[in-house]
């Protein structure tokens, strides 16, 4: 989750540039939900990566490409681990829940519970979500490093999945939304998420290396969510498999955020700023890096530009810019998550039949040498799924959509009563 602080704020595999770079071509066109594989539980010795979220919007933009099902789910101390499948990766996909005391529970909680033996059945941890920032809004940032004590000390992410990452930044192979949809605030009203009333004006780019940031403007309180609270506050994904559809007055009630920003500033001891010195400003990602490093996993943060510069609505920064541009910012975090992912399972791959596989660990003490060459052009693109936008039109627009889709469910809550 990411609120804009005004806070100041690296390997030992040495990788062949033939290999990296061979690992996005290898890639063809894909599907937009992977096939179903047998799931694997807790001692099964599968490996797995670990992908997390923050809130419901952000683990939803990753999970219509995943295979998970409801009877796969493992539940822990409350927490719903979904396990399954994603861009060719065997996958445990999480919610942390919002701010650094859930970040840290939900993190270790997955490091404690998926082992096998001695082992640990994580082999990468990778977190996708919203920031604020310093560059424009829609922008992908994947930080070198991360603080959570305003720079005193510093967290290195694996310089192996980063320079994966610059592999796939630079591929050109990775649509960015520049139309920002609506949203699915209700969980219950996908077309909502399809319309796109707002044009950026800044065509969005890759923000690779430099500082994140993670802060506690809750002041160590766990930010509790809300059953059937929606793509932000909501206690599970929209798209979870055992997700259930909310009734009408628990759909108005997920709305309200939206309706008055005040109802989440009020969960803060101090609204946060909403202009940033570092790359990415968020509450969960150094937390989540910090419980990893010691676990001696791998680890990279995702994190696109909810609330920065460029908007053409000129909204007065967070949390109005986190509510209007949560939904392109979450989508096109998980569009780089997703393709990172498809590149690093074929990459991992081809150095295991090479007979090259080694454990990455964030903890390495020196950069190894990666590969930057730039990738093959035949490289297909993910499936574009945006949908068109009509040029900007006033936020009260946003709203109204709302209404309508409270509406619509509304009635649908009345027809499947009357058919009881």
């Amino acid at each position: 989750m990411a609120w804009s602080g005004a806070l100041r704020r690296r390997g030992a595999v040495a990788l062949a540039v033939a290999a990296a770079t061979a690992a996005v071509a290898a890639l063809g066109v894909e599907s937009r939900a992977e096939a179903a594989t047998p799931a694997a539980g807790p001692g099964s010795c599968t490996q797995r990566v670990l992908v997390l979220s923050a809130f419901p919007a952000e683990l939803d933009a990753l999970l219509v490409h995943a295979s998970v099902n409801a009877a796969d789910t493992v539940v822990v101390d409350g927490r719903s681990f979904y396990v399954g499948t994603l861009g060719g990766n065997k996958v445990i996909m999480a919610l942390t829940g919002i701010g650094p005391v859930n970040a840290k529970h939900t993190s270790q909680l997955a490091v404690d519970h998926f082992r096998c033996g001695s082992a640990s059945e994580i082999s990468a941890v990778v977190f996708s979500g919203v920031a604020g920032g310093r560059t424009n809004i829609g922008d992908v940032t994947v930080p070198a490093r991360w603080t959570q004590d305003d720079g005193k000390t510093w967290l290195h992410v694996d310089p192996e999945m980063m320079a994966v990452a610059r592999q796939v930044a630079g591929s050109g192979t990775v649509k960015l939304e520049q139309d920002a949809p609506v949203g699915d605030p209700s969980c219950d009203c996908q077309a909502a998420a399809t319309i796109a009333p707002v044009h950026m004006p800044n065509a969005p780019k890759f923000v690779l290396g430099g500082d994140g940031v993670t802060t506690d403007p809750v002041a160590g309180r766990a930010v509790p969510c809300v059953p059937s609270g929606g793509d932000i506050f909501g206690c599970e994904p929209c798209r979870a498999p055992s997700h259930a559809t909310p009734d009408a007055p628990r759909l108005v009630q997920s709305v309200v955020p939206f309706v008055d920003p005040n109802f989440f500033i009020s969960e803060f001891e101090a609204p946060p700023a909403t202009t940033t010195n570092v790359d990415a400003s968020d509450e969960e990602t150094a937390t989540v890096a910090s419980v990893v490093e010691k676990a001696g996993l791998p680890f990279l943060g995702v994190r696109a530009i909810s609330d920065g510069h460029g908007d053409p609505l000129m909204l007065p920064g967070f949390p109005f810019q986190f509510f209007y541009y949560r939904q392109i910012s979450a989508d096109n975090a998980g569009a780089m998550t997703y393709r990172f992912l498809q590149v690093w399972a074929t990459h991992r791959a081809a150095l295991t039949a090479a007979g090259g596989a080694t454990t990455s660990s964030s903890t390495a003490t020196a950069p190894a040498t990666r590969a930057t060459a730039g990738v093959a052009a035949a490289v297909t693109t993910l499936p574009d799924t945006a949908a068109g936008s009509a040029g900007a039109v006033p936020p009260v627009a946003v709203p109204a959509v709302l209404i309508l889709c409270a509406g619509w469910a509304r009635r649908r809550t009345w027809s499947a009563r009357a058919s009881r």
